[in-house]
Parts: structure tokens; sequence; C-alpha cells
């Protein structure tokens, strides 16, 4: 059934949709907006500026979003309760991970100097406007930028918070808590080396563009967040040890794909649909998979169009030309395709309940095939 899954999805190009149950992501949202609603009235009590910096919290997070970490999270709880276990009791931590995911974001768009998020302004440039408008004094520019990391701060501390409230014993809230920072580490670590990337391209190379990817985005999306799932459910009878190695291997793999297909968004992607400018990627010189690829396979020619100044002097959509030139789109498209089928046989034998399965085997087409 999985493969068939996963081979009738790659064959007509759209995703089959199956995924989470219908009512997770509206639960998952409630469960925010509640608890968000009483974190900002306590600050807006203390001052209503506080109250109305708190606020942007809310409107970022509760603007949408995929909620694919509390999806796999969900499902790699629901791998060992079974199908009839109540989620209310996990929803606090199932929700925790999308505070994360926007410190997260708010930090990456600050550090990127994004304007746009999800087709949105970003919360640099929703702060940097209030204060133009406000007639504030100093550089309107500078405040965005600091008032865009204390709010990511903010969104830190309210996930720990919001984690704490899950109705789980202590042992099983502090396993979870243990994958929790761990997942936590690993993103700042992706995050600084693909910084630090962009100040050494010459230097970087295919291998550690994906130790990037596995870090960066791999850990936090799926492979952690599965593993965080595990941890939720506490003591089962099933074999946890076996459940936990097909969740890492199933985890790295696909997560490995959803980045190497952001990789592609982010130089071919409509901002239409990805809410993000194109060409970003090309512009800072980030070393993605997608770009080491592309200087490997080049002729001297392309390479000479690729790199250096003559390349910040030619427009981005010419690189982007080049890039396909070399044939570097259509091996990433490989690459996605076969870490999907990697994540999929990863699950085959794992000792999980049949509806858990299917949904994640369907998750590994549909969170690596999204449309540009």
């Amino acid at each position: 059934m999985a493969n068939e899954l996963l081979e009738e999805s790659l064959r007509f190009g759209i995703p089959h949709q199956c995924a989470p149950p219908g009512d997770l992501a509206p639960a998952v949202e409630a469960t925010l907006a509640e608890f968000l609603h009483a974190q900002i009235s306590v600050l807006g009590g203390v001052d209503p500026a506080l109250g109305r910096f708190a606020s942007k919290t809310r409107d970022l997070v509760l603007a949408g979003g995929k909620r694919l970490r509390p999806t796999f999270a969900y499902w790699g709880w629901r791998g060992v309760v079974g199908p009839h276990a109540p989620v209310e009791p996990v929803l606090p931590a199932l929700a925790a991970l999308e505070l994360m995911h926007m410190f997260a974001l708010i930090h990456d768009d600050v550090m990127d100097g994004s304007a746009t998020r999800r087709g949105n302004p970003t919360a640099q440039r929703i702060f940097a406007t209030e204060h133009s408008e406000a007639a504030r004094s100093g550089d309107p520019d500078r405040f965005g930028t600091t008032s865009a990391i204390l709010l990511g701060d903010l969104c830190l501390v309210w996930a720990d918070q919001l984690l704490a409230r899950a109705a789980l014993c202590t042992a099983t809230l502090f396993a979870a808590r243990a994958g929790y920072d761990r997942m936590r580490i690993e993103a700042i670590a992706g995050q600084y080396l693909d910084v630090l990337g962009e100040t050494e391209p010459a230097a970087w190379s295919l291998e550690r563009a994906l130790l990037v990817a596995r870090h960066k985005t791999a850990s936090y999306t799926v492979q952690r967040p599965l593993q965080f799932g595990l941890a939720l459910a506490g003591p089962a009878d099933a074999d946890v040890a076996a459940i936990d190695e097909a969740y890492n291997r199933y985890g790295l793999a696909v997560g490995e794909a959803f980045q190497l297909r952001d990789d592609l968004l982010g130089v071919y992607g409509d901002p239409l649909v990805t809410g993000k400018p194109a060409g970003d990627d090309l512009l800072t010189g980030k070393p993605t998979a997608l770009l080491m690829l592309a200087h490997q396979l080049a002729t001297p020619a392309q390479r000479a169009e690729l790199d250096g100044d003559a390349a910040c002097a030619r427009p981005v959509a010419r690189r982007a030309e080049v890039i396909a030139e070399t044939g570097a789109v259509a091996q990433v498209e490989a690459l996605i395709q076969r870490r999907v089928t990697e994540g999929v046989r990863a699950l085959a034998g794992a000792p999980i309940h049949d509806e858990a399965y299917a949904a994640l085997t369907d998750l590994a087409v549909t969170a690596t095939h999204r449309p540009r």
C-alpha cells in the first residue's frame, strides 16, 4: 500500500492529499490562540505597549502555515498509541512546536534581511513600519530588527511554557523535553553553518550543504518531531527502539528532501505561491546543495557565469537558467525522489499502527513535492 501511494503520487505529479486528520490543525491553532490570548493579556496589563508588542506573535503564528512539525509529531505519537487515544493531553506539546518554529522563522528572516514571509511583511518590517508611522526618533530599521529579535526570543520562552502544560506524567514530559532540547540545539547549529557558508562559499561542498540541510531543516521539521511524538507516548508495550530507529531514518531522508525542495523553490518558486521572493539564495550566494551540484556539473563557461563578481553582475534569472542548464535541477529532483523512497522504506516493518504508517507514507510525498 505504501509503495502504491508513493508511485501513484510521483507518476501523476500532483501529490495525493491525506496527511493529518481534519481536526488536528484547528485543534493546534485553538490551543495556540487560547494560550497566546492569556499571555498577551498579562503583558498588556503591565503596559499597553507590551500588549501590542506581544500581539504580533499571535498575528504571525495564526497567519497560516503548513503545521508540519505538529503533524509529524502527532503521527509519531499516534504510531505508538493507536487510533483511539485522546489527543487533548498532548495538544499543548504539539502546539509548542509551532511557537518554536516561529522563533526560528523570525530570527531567520532577520539574518537574511527578508521583507516578506508567507506573502506578508516579516516581523522586522512590521516593527519598522510601525516606527515610521508613529514618527518616533531613531532608525526605523534598527528598531524593527531589535524588536523582531526580542519577539523571536519571546516565542521560544512561550514554547517552553506551553510544552509544560501537556497533561502527561513527569517522566514522560522529561523524556519529551530532552528530545525537544536536542531539536533546538541542532536547529541553531544548522543555522550557524548556513550563515557561515555564505561567508566562505568557495570552501563549501555538496556534502557540507547536505549536513546543513540535516541540522537546519531535517532535524527540526521531520526527524526530531517524530521522535518527540514517540516520547510523548510514554511507556509502551511496542518495540520503542525499533520505532525510534525507523523514525530516525525516515526523518533524515524526508527532512533532507524537504530542504532540497526548498532549495529549488528558493530559485524557481512562484512568490505568489511560496510567499517569498524568488532568487534570494542566489543574491546572497548561499551555498545550497543545488548550487554546489551546479558547480560540480558546470562547464568552465557555465562556472564563470556562476562565480565571483561576474556572477553578481548578471541578473538572477540568467543565473537560474545556467543552473538548470548544468543539469543540477534534474539531479536535485532525483535526490528528492531517492530520499522519499528511502524514507518510505524505513517504515516498512516498523511496529507502528497502520493509520500512522499510511499517513507518514503520504506525508513523505506531500511535504516534499510542494507546488512552485
